[in-house]
């Protein structure tokens, strides 16, 4: 996102980045709380998670270098019901609300923002369709492919926990959807890894699960070409892209 943002914006909002650890369980976005932050992540996953007025939970969506954690400011909220924490450590360029929100004023940018916003309710368009119209094993599907595409390399940190919470399951019933995908040859799973062995074969299981979001943000914004530029930390991921 960063790398694609005008070069005007870019140049300011280089001078207000803060690059910062980002640990299991770091909280991004405080459930009913002032948003003061916005993370552009450069590694490492996010959740956003939704929670019932009786505590149940369940991830709705999650970021990676692709996105940006509070994003809710775009649209001029200041809070919201939903938090969002780190599932798999890494790192990001945080800035302050109050200094994110004057990029909005350049069109360009705030086009690209609201852009952004739209790839992130077409995901959460298509959790809520994947848990209505596909089986248990197709959704773990979906999300393994979407935590690869948002993690270098072929093996993925993932807890049961994480899994678990991820398809609204026991961890009981996270271990028996990895033991299919492990007797389809898709996956290899140890404790807190699991490793992709072949990636095509998820995509076949996952269905018309997985895709479409992609492709939208393909189209909306990892399309676009942008020349290289140099931020106060290395901005650029396996893909060349943010």
């Amino acid at each position: 996102m960063l790398r694609r943002l005008p070069e005007e914006t870019f140049d300011y909002v280089a001078r207000h980045l803060k690059l910062v650890d980002l640990p299991v369980r770091r909280p991004l976005v405080r459930s009913r709380e002032p948003i003061e932050h916005v993370c552009f992540l450069e590694s490492g996953i996010a959740s956003m998670v939704a929670e019932s007025v009786d505590g149940r939970s369940v991830e709705i969506r999650h970021i990676g270098f692709e996105g940006v954690a509070g994003y809710p400011v775009i649209l001029g909220v200041d809070q919201t019901p939903n938090k969002t924490f780190m599932q798999v450590p890494g790192r990001g360029f945080q800035i302050s609300t109050e200094d994110f929100l004057p990029i909005l004023d350049h069109q360009e940018t705030r086009i690209l923002m609201l852009n952004y916003v739209h790839t992130c309710e077409m995901q959460l368009a298509h959790t809520a369709l994947a848990a209505a119209k596909f089986t248990m094993h197709q959704r773990l599907a979906r999300w393994l492919l979407m935590c690869h595409d948002r993690i270098e390399g072929n093996s993925l940190p993932l807890t049961h926990e994480f899994l678990g919470l991820m398809l609204g399951v026991r961890r009981s019933g996270v271990t028996n959807e990895l033991h299919i995908l492990e007797g389809m040859h898709a996956i290899k799973s140890t404790r807190g890894n699991i490793r992709i062995l072949n990636r095509d074969l998820l995509v076949e299981i996952a269905g018309g699960s997985y895709g479409i979001p992609e492709e939208e943000y393909q189209r909306l914004i990892g399309g676009r070409q942008i020349p290289d530029r140099q931020a106060p930390h290395r901005l650029t991921n396996r893909t060349g892209t943010e």
